[in-house]
């Protein structure tokens, strides 16, 4: 990985990676690295037995890999959620 990041955008990163339904594809859209890039992160960032807890789960789960998702798994989007365009954060 090359990219130094700023501690809001990896908190950020790591949110993403802990959630169940964001895809490592929208990690990457918007932070440009890998899911393997992801996985060091998390790796390097978290406490061991969280990145195991956290690895064990997510390993082969289809909604964090859009391809494996199925096509009625639509993505949700709170009414109150700001649009996220390339990482940057539009106003209403």
């Amino acid at each position: 990985m090359k990219k130094d990041f700023t501690v809001r955008e990896l908190d950020r990163i790591i949110e993403m990676a802990w959630e169940d339904r964001t895809p490592f594809e929208a990690i990457e859209f918007q932070f440009g690295i890998s899911e393997q890039d992801t996985i060091e992160i998390m790796r390097r960032e978290m406490k061991p037995s969280s990145f195991r807890m956290w690895r064990k789960r997510v390993q082969g789960r289809s909604t964090k890999h859009a391809k494996l998702r199925s096509d009625d798994t639509n993505r949700f989007k709170s009414s109150r959620q700001r649009n996220i365009s390339g990482n940057k954060i539009t106003k209403r």
